[in-house]
């Protein structure tokens, strides 16, 4: 009888913490849950059933990575802050592109096509990414007890 009441309480608990966002920024994220799905789903999937050229083994991890993570965005519509990590993930890892790939290539003069195509958007996505996702949540939920941890007892 005691754990069904534990439970309830920590239901409640998890739920006056979902309410803490704003429904701007649970549309603002939902937003870009739905431009990722369908804009990388699309085309990630259509290379993947119709692929322009013979891929190597890195282009097949890239390319069903992205097809994965393009379709787990569409459950992010549904829920914005179950499916947080998601934008978590993706404003990690354009800015570690963006520092670690791309501003080498542009010190050096060496920025081909390719870099440079995905610049813009990357340049243009990590500001909203930091708008929209809400950090008070992340804090409270991934970061406030991250180090507070017991071993033993």
């Amino acid at each position: 009888m005691n754990s069904k009441k534990e439970v309830t309480s920590v239901s409640t608990v998890e739920n006056a913490k979902y309410k803490e966002v704003s429904k701007l920024r649970s549309y603002i994220m939902r937003s870009i849950y739905l431009l990722t799905f369908t804009t990388l789903g699309y085309s990630t999937w259509s290379e993947i059933f119709s692929p322009s050229e013979v891929w190597g083994a890195y282009d097949g991890v890239t390319y069903s990575f992205w097809a994965a993570y393009a379709t787990l965005m569409g459950l992010g519509i549904r829920y914005p802050l179950k499916m947080l990590p998601l934008l978590i993930l993706q404003l990690f890892y354009k800015s570690v592109w963006l520092i670690a790939i791309a501003y080498p290539l542009w010190s050096t003069g060496q920025m081909d096509a390719t870099s440079q195509g995905l610049l813009r958007p990357f340049l243009i996505a990590i500001p909203i990414d930091l708008i929209a996702i809400p950090w008070g949540f992340v804090y409270v939920n991934y970061l406030k007890h991250l180090f507070k941890f017991k071993l033993g007892k």
